[in-house]
């Protein structure tokens, strides 16, 4: 099943920053969505805020799910 919700830890590994420049990154993608400080970030989202392709990064985050 594919991957919907981006978590720090992989933005980090996708963007290539720490941990905690991820959870910014993050908070900045809920403040402008004007989400709750808790909610989760869709891959759609986060693609959409950093234009970064989706398939691309899908394709990346399934690549890393563990059977």
């Amino acid at each position: 099943m594919p991957q919907v919700c981006i978590h720090p830890k992989e933005v980090a590994q996708l963007t290539g920053t720490k941990y905690g420049t991820a959870k910014v990154l993050l908070q900045r993608i809920r403040a402008e969505l004007n989400k709750p400080a808790r909610a989760y970030v869709s891959v759609a989202e986060f693609c959409h805020y950093t234009h970064l392709p989706e398939e691309e990064v899908s394709r990346a985050l399934n690549g890393n799910q563990r059977s």
